[in-house]
Protein backbone atom coordinates (compact mmCIF):
# COMPACT_ATOMS: atom_id res chain seq x y z
CA UNK A 1 0.00 0.00 0.00
CA UNK A 2 1.49 3.38 -1.15
CA UNK A 3 2.03 5.96 1.90
CA UNK A 4 -0.08 8.56 2.40
CA UNK A 5 1.59 12.30 1.83
CA UNK A 6 0.86 16.11 2.32
CA UNK A 7 0.50 17.77 -1.13
CA UNK A 8 -0.26 21.06 -1.82
CA UNK A 9 -3.11 21.29 -3.98
CA UNK A 10 -4.40 25.17 -4.30
CA UNK A 11 -3.02 28.34 -3.57
CA UNK A 12 -4.58 31.94 -2.66
CA UNK A 13 -3.36 35.38 -1.60
CA UNK A 14 -4.75 38.65 -0.56
CA UNK A 15 -2.33 42.10 -0.26
CA UNK A 16 -3.81 45.67 0.58
CA UNK A 17 -4.54 48.44 -1.84
CA UNK A 18 -2.35 50.96 -0.03
CA UNK A 19 1.02 50.96 -1.44
CA UNK A 20 4.03 52.31 0.92
CA UNK A 21 6.60 53.12 -1.12
CA UNK A 22 9.74 54.68 -0.24
CA UNK A 23 9.39 57.69 -1.61
CA UNK A 24 6.25 58.32 1.31
CA UNK A 25 9.01 56.81 3.99
CA UNK A 26 11.14 59.36 3.26
CA UNK A 27 8.27 62.06 4.58
CA UNK A 28 8.05 60.36 7.32
CA UNK A 29 11.46 59.14 8.66
CA UNK A 30 15.04 60.30 7.83
CA UNK A 31 15.80 57.61 5.04
CA UNK A 32 15.62 57.12 1.28
CA UNK A 33 15.29 54.98 -1.59
CA UNK A 34 18.74 54.10 -2.30
CA UNK A 35 19.41 53.21 1.26
CA UNK A 36 17.01 50.82 1.76
CA UNK A 37 16.93 49.53 -1.38
CA UNK A 38 20.65 48.93 -0.99
CA UNK A 39 20.46 47.41 2.16
CA UNK A 40 16.47 45.38 2.20
CA UNK A 41 15.73 45.24 -1.65
CA UNK A 42 12.60 46.56 -0.95
CA UNK A 43 10.50 49.21 -3.03
CA UNK A 44 7.48 49.20 -1.76
CA UNK A 45 5.00 47.69 0.55
CA UNK A 46 1.26 47.31 1.61
CA UNK A 47 -0.72 48.18 4.43
CA UNK A 48 -4.03 47.49 5.35
CA UNK A 49 -6.14 50.57 5.85
CA UNK A 50 -9.34 50.90 7.46
CA UNK A 51 -10.89 51.03 11.52
CA UNK A 52 -11.14 47.64 12.76
CA UNK A 53 -9.57 45.66 9.78
CA UNK A 54 -7.15 42.89 11.33
CA UNK A 55 -5.25 40.27 10.60
CA UNK A 56 -8.10 37.77 9.77
CA UNK A 57 -9.23 40.54 7.44
CA UNK A 58 -6.54 39.63 5.26
CA UNK A 59 -6.83 35.77 5.75
CA UNK A 60 -10.67 35.75 5.09
CA UNK A 61 -10.05 37.49 1.76
CA UNK A 62 -6.69 35.08 1.15
CA UNK A 63 -8.93 32.00 1.68
CA UNK A 64 -11.49 32.77 -0.16
CA UNK A 65 -9.18 33.74 -3.54
CA UNK A 66 -8.08 29.81 -2.76
CA UNK A 67 -11.95 28.90 -2.36
CA UNK A 68 -12.54 30.42 -5.41
CA UNK A 69 -9.87 29.23 -7.26
CA UNK A 70 -9.95 25.78 -6.33
CA UNK A 71 -14.01 25.41 -6.69
CA UNK A 72 -13.57 23.60 -2.97
CA UNK A 73 -16.94 23.35 -0.83
CA UNK A 74 -15.89 25.33 2.26
CA UNK A 75 -18.27 22.80 4.30
CA UNK A 76 -15.31 20.27 3.08
CA UNK A 77 -12.29 21.97 4.85
CA UNK A 78 -11.57 20.54 8.33
CA UNK A 79 -9.32 22.40 9.70
CA UNK A 80 -7.78 26.19 9.31
CA UNK A 81 -4.23 26.85 10.98
CA UNK A 82 -3.81 30.97 10.47
CA UNK A 83 -0.12 31.47 11.29
CA UNK A 84 0.18 34.67 12.62
CA UNK A 85 2.55 36.81 14.57
CA UNK A 86 -0.59 39.24 15.09
CA UNK A 87 -3.58 38.01 15.81
CA UNK A 88 -6.80 39.77 15.96
CA UNK A 89 -6.60 39.96 19.64
CA UNK A 90 -4.73 38.47 22.56
CA UNK A 91 -7.90 35.86 22.78
CA UNK A 92 -10.36 34.37 20.76
CA UNK A 93 -8.70 32.48 17.93
CA UNK A 94 -8.13 34.41 14.40
CA UNK A 95 -7.95 31.36 13.05
CA UNK A 96 -11.96 29.91 14.06
CA UNK A 97 -12.98 33.60 13.16
CA UNK A 98 -11.60 33.59 9.84
CA UNK A 99 -12.94 29.96 9.48
CA UNK A 100 -16.49 31.01 10.28
CA UNK A 101 -16.39 33.99 8.11
CA UNK A 102 -15.23 31.81 5.25
CA UNK A 103 -18.09 29.01 5.90
CA UNK A 104 -15.97 26.10 6.56
CA UNK A 105 -18.66 25.36 9.48
CA UNK A 106 -17.19 22.20 10.08
CA UNK A 107 -13.49 22.85 10.58
CA UNK A 108 -11.57 22.70 13.89
CA UNK A 109 -9.13 25.63 13.93
CA UNK A 110 -6.34 27.83 15.75
CA UNK A 111 -3.32 30.00 15.67
CA UNK A 112 0.47 29.32 15.35
CA UNK A 113 3.09 31.53 16.12
CA UNK A 114 6.40 30.95 15.68
CA UNK A 115 7.40 34.60 13.96
CA UNK A 116 8.71 34.88 10.70
CA UNK A 117 8.74 30.93 10.69
CA UNK A 118 5.07 30.58 11.68
CA UNK A 119 4.02 29.63 8.08
CA UNK A 120 7.31 27.11 7.57
CA UNK A 121 6.40 25.34 10.88
CA UNK A 122 2.50 25.32 10.03
CA UNK A 123 3.37 23.30 6.83
CA UNK A 124 4.81 20.77 9.28
CA UNK A 125 1.53 21.08 11.58
CA UNK A 126 -0.86 20.51 8.22
CA UNK A 127 0.90 18.04 6.88
CA UNK A 128 1.18 16.06 9.51
CA UNK A 129 -2.77 15.84 10.10
CA UNK A 130 -3.12 15.14 6.73
CA UNK A 131 -0.12 11.85 6.95
CA UNK A 132 -1.86 10.65 10.37
CA UNK A 133 -5.30 9.92 8.08
CA UNK A 134 -7.62 11.62 10.18
CA UNK A 135 -8.42 14.91 8.02
CA UNK A 136 -8.42 15.18 4.63
CA UNK A 137 -8.71 18.92 3.64
CA UNK A 138 -6.54 21.29 5.85
CA UNK A 139 -6.00 24.95 5.20
CA UNK A 140 -2.96 26.78 6.17
CA UNK A 141 -3.00 30.67 6.01
CA UNK A 142 -0.46 33.15 6.65
CA UNK A 143 -1.43 36.17 7.61
CA UNK A 144 0.26 39.29 8.90
CA UNK A 145 -0.72 42.86 9.65
CA UNK A 146 2.48 44.20 10.44
CA UNK A 147 1.81 47.12 10.40
CA UNK A 148 -0.07 47.27 13.58
CA UNK A 149 2.84 46.54 15.32
CA UNK A 150 5.33 48.78 13.51
CA UNK A 151 6.91 52.21 15.02
CA UNK A 152 6.48 55.07 12.02
CA UNK A 153 8.94 56.63 13.77
CA UNK A 154 11.25 53.72 13.85
CA UNK A 155 13.42 53.17 10.61
CA UNK A 156 15.07 50.11 11.33
CA UNK A 157 11.88 48.47 11.43
CA UNK A 158 9.33 50.52 9.67
CA UNK A 159 11.43 50.24 6.33
CA UNK A 160 10.67 46.50 6.39
CA UNK A 161 7.96 45.27 6.86
CA UNK A 162 4.31 45.03 5.38
CA UNK A 163 0.50 43.63 5.30
CA UNK A 164 -0.32 40.54 3.47
CA UNK A 165 -1.59 37.16 3.29
CA UNK A 166 -1.30 33.47 1.47
CA UNK A 167 -3.04 30.45 1.71
CA UNK A 168 -2.77 26.81 1.07
CA UNK A 169 -4.72 23.71 0.65
CA UNK A 170 -2.98 20.54 1.97
CA UNK A 171 -4.71 16.97 0.94
CA UNK A 172 -3.90 13.57 0.86
CA UNK A 173 -1.63 11.78 -1.98
CA UNK A 174 -0.16 8.64 -2.98
CA UNK A 175 1.52 9.97 -5.69
CA UNK A 176 5.26 10.86 -5.59
CA UNK A 177 4.36 14.46 -4.46
CA UNK A 178 3.92 16.47 -1.40
CA UNK A 179 5.84 17.43 1.37
CA UNK A 180 9.22 14.72 1.52
CA UNK A 181 11.35 16.24 4.83
CA UNK A 182 11.97 19.08 7.47
CA UNK A 183 14.47 20.41 9.60
CA UNK A 184 13.23 22.58 12.27
CA UNK A 185 14.76 24.64 14.67
CA UNK A 186 14.44 26.81 17.71
CA UNK A 187 17.20 28.96 20.35
CA UNK A 188 14.61 30.76 22.78
CA UNK A 189 18.36 32.93 23.74
CA UNK A 190 17.87 34.86 20.69
CA UNK A 191 14.15 36.42 22.07
CA UNK A 192 16.07 39.54 23.36
CA UNK A 193 17.02 40.50 19.66
CA UNK A 194 14.08 40.20 18.33
CA UNK A 195 10.73 40.96 20.00
CA UNK A 196 8.00 43.20 20.69
CA UNK A 197 7.69 42.94 24.70
CA UNK A 198 4.67 44.85 25.92
CA UNK A 199 1.73 43.45 25.37
CA UNK A 200 2.52 39.58 26.98
CA UNK A 201 1.99 38.40 30.07
CA UNK A 202 5.23 39.48 31.19
CA UNK A 203 4.98 43.10 29.98
CA UNK A 204 1.71 44.09 30.36
CA UNK A 205 0.69 47.39 28.57
CA UNK A 206 0.22 50.55 29.90
CA UNK A 207 0.18 53.97 29.25
CA UNK A 208 4.08 54.76 29.71
CA UNK A 209 5.26 51.68 27.48
CA UNK A 210 2.47 52.78 24.68
CA UNK A 211 3.71 56.54 25.25
CA UNK A 212 7.46 55.17 24.82
CA UNK A 213 6.53 53.47 21.66
CA UNK A 214 7.46 49.70 23.60
CA UNK A 215 4.60 47.51 22.47
CA UNK A 216 6.03 47.97 18.88
CA UNK A 217 8.07 45.56 17.52
CA UNK A 218 12.18 45.88 17.90
CA UNK A 219 15.08 44.38 16.52
CA UNK A 220 18.79 44.71 16.54
CA UNK A 221 19.72 44.29 13.12
CA UNK A 222 23.27 43.39 12.98
CA UNK A 223 22.67 39.58 15.47
CA UNK A 224 19.12 39.29 13.81
CA UNK A 225 20.91 39.48 10.16
CA UNK A 226 23.85 37.45 11.15
CA UNK A 227 22.06 34.39 12.66
CA UNK A 228 19.51 34.55 9.80
CA UNK A 229 21.94 34.49 7.16
CA UNK A 230 23.83 31.37 9.06
CA UNK A 231 20.50 29.46 10.05
CA UNK A 232 18.84 30.03 6.75
CA UNK A 233 21.85 28.98 4.89
CA UNK A 234 22.68 25.82 7.06
CA UNK A 235 19.18 24.37 7.15
CA UNK A 236 18.91 24.54 3.65
CA UNK A 237 22.01 22.80 3.22
CA UNK A 238 21.25 20.00 5.49
CA UNK A 239 17.83 19.42 4.12
CA UNK A 240 19.65 18.89 0.41
CA UNK A 241 22.03 16.61 2.00
CA UNK A 242 19.53 14.37 3.70
CA UNK A 243 17.71 13.93 0.84
CA UNK A 244 20.45 13.26 -1.28
CA UNK A 245 19.94 16.60 -3.35
CA UNK A 246 22.04 18.31 -5.88
CA UNK A 247 21.70 21.91 -6.79
CA UNK A 248 21.13 20.98 -10.05
CA UNK A 249 17.48 19.10 -8.14
CA UNK A 250 16.34 22.01 -6.87
CA UNK A 251 13.54 24.00 -9.32
CA UNK A 252 12.94 26.49 -6.65
CA UNK A 253 14.54 28.00 -3.40
CA UNK A 254 11.32 29.13 -1.91
CA UNK A 255 12.82 31.25 1.23
CA UNK A 256 11.06 34.13 4.02
CA UNK A 257 11.17 37.52 2.64
CA UNK A 258 13.32 39.44 5.06
CA UNK A 259 15.73 40.77 3.55
CA UNK A 260 17.38 40.32 -0.33
CA UNK A 261 20.71 40.06 1.05
CA UNK A 262 19.86 37.42 3.60
CA UNK A 263 17.87 34.89 1.09
CA UNK A 264 21.07 35.89 -1.90
CA UNK A 265 23.56 34.79 0.94
CA UNK A 266 21.20 31.36 0.96
CA UNK A 267 21.06 30.94 -2.49
CA UNK A 268 24.70 31.04 -2.52
CA UNK A 269 25.26 28.99 -0.20
CA UNK A 270 24.00 26.01 -2.27
CA UNK A 271 25.04 27.71 -5.64
CA UNK A 272 21.90 28.10 -7.01
CA UNK A 273 20.79 30.24 -10.36
CA UNK A 274 19.10 33.27 -9.75
CA UNK A 275 16.50 32.24 -11.95
CA UNK A 276 15.30 29.45 -9.41
CA UNK A 277 15.03 31.85 -6.63
CA UNK A 278 11.77 32.90 -5.73
CA UNK A 279 11.30 37.13 -5.13
CA UNK A 280 8.92 39.41 -4.91
CA UNK A 281 10.33 41.47 -1.45
CA UNK A 282 11.19 44.42 -3.93
CA UNK A 283 6.70 44.48 -4.12
CA UNK A 284 5.34 43.84 -0.28
CA UNK A 285 8.42 43.90 1.97
CA UNK A 286 9.00 41.58 4.67
CA UNK A 287 4.97 40.20 5.26
CA UNK A 288 5.98 37.55 8.28
CA UNK A 289 4.13 34.53 8.15
CA UNK A 290 2.68 35.78 4.74
CA UNK A 291 5.93 36.05 2.52
CA UNK A 292 6.02 31.82 1.48
CA UNK A 293 2.71 31.69 0.47
CA UNK A 294 2.52 34.92 -1.29
CA UNK A 295 5.78 33.67 -2.91
CA UNK A 296 4.02 30.31 -4.09
CA UNK A 297 1.06 32.67 -5.37
CA UNK A 298 3.06 35.17 -7.10
CA UNK A 299 5.34 31.97 -8.69
CA UNK A 300 2.01 29.43 -9.28
CA UNK A 301 1.52 29.87 -12.95
CA UNK A 302 5.58 29.14 -13.26
CA UNK A 303 5.34 25.83 -11.05
CA UNK A 304 5.00 22.31 -12.86
CA UNK A 305 4.23 18.71 -11.05
CA UNK A 306 6.99 17.21 -9.78
CA UNK A 307 9.30 20.37 -9.49
CA UNK A 308 11.11 20.31 -6.09
CA UNK A 309 11.02 23.39 -3.59
CA UNK A 310 13.09 24.09 -0.64
CA UNK A 311 11.45 26.65 1.46
CA UNK A 312 13.62 28.10 4.22
CA UNK A 313 12.76 30.74 6.89
CA UNK A 314 14.25 32.06 9.53
CA UNK A 315 12.50 35.04 12.79
CA UNK A 316 12.03 35.73 16.24
CA UNK A 317 12.44 33.07 18.70
CA UNK A 318 14.98 32.30 17.11
CA UNK A 319 12.78 30.00 15.05
CA UNK A 320 14.26 28.40 11.89
CA UNK A 321 14.36 25.66 9.53
CA UNK A 322 13.69 24.33 5.87
CA UNK A 323 11.58 21.86 4.18
CA UNK A 324 11.60 19.76 0.90
CA UNK A 325 8.11 19.88 -1.14
CA UNK A 326 7.52 18.20 -4.17
CA UNK A 327 5.30 20.28 -6.55
CA UNK A 328 1.83 18.67 -6.86
CA UNK A 329 0.21 19.96 -9.90
CA UNK A 330 0.61 21.84 -13.65
CA UNK A 331 -1.10 25.67 -12.89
Amino acid sequence: MSKTSAAITAVGAYVPDYVLTNQILETMVDTNDEWITTRTGIKERRILKGEGKGTSFLAINAAKNLIDKKGINPKDIELVIVATATPDMKAASTAAYTASKIGAVNAFSFDLDAACSSFLFGMSVAASYIESGRYKNVLLIGADKMSSMINYKDRATCIIFGDGAGAVLFEPTQEDVGLKDEYLRSDGTGREFLQATYGGSSYPITPEAIEKGAHCAFQEGRTVFKNAVFNMADATVKILERNNLSKNDVDWLVAHQANKRIIDATASRIELEDEKVMMNIHKYGNTTSATLPLLLSDYESQLKKGDNLIFAAFGGGFNWGSIYLKWAYNS
